[in-house]
């Protein structure tokens, strides 16, 4: 498994490479455009290549799936741990009753508590 993961990765970058020299010609970017910069006054420019700008764009998009993939799954993460300290309430206070004194009871409660059975009074 070590070895496809390593073949994947190996080929996932001689894929970014290849990207990176076929679009490495540079592109001016702007923050708006060229008639609403002199009316707003924002001339905000900026030169880059264009592999940067390509995977820029995919990090950014990664970074928005994975926020609101978190933000979805918050309610079943705090489910989980509801459950999880229910649990360990239930098993805590099951451990505080100890095993069973009376000898008496049902075999099939004893068996889930402990694993013994219990002995039977002669009669």
């Amino acid at each position: 498994m070590r070895y496809v993961k390593v073949i994947i990765l190996a080929i996932l970058a001689v894929l970014l490479v290849s990207v990176a020299l076929a679009n490495s010609a540079p592109v001016t970017l702007r923050l708006v455009p060229e008639a609403m910069a002199g009316f707003l006054g924002l001339t905000w420019t900026v030169t880059l290549p264009m592999f940067v700008v390509i995977l820029a764009a995919v990090g950014v998009g990664l970074l928005i799936g994975f926020l609101l993939e978190f933000a979805r799954e918050s309610k079943h993460r705090a489910a989980a741990r509801d459950e999880r300290r229910e649990r360990q309430a239930l098993e805590r206070r099951l451990a505080s009753r100890g095993p069973r004194s009376d000898g008496g009871g049902d075999d099939i409660l004893a068996l889930l508590e402990d694993g013994s059975v219990p002995k039977r009074k002669a009669s």
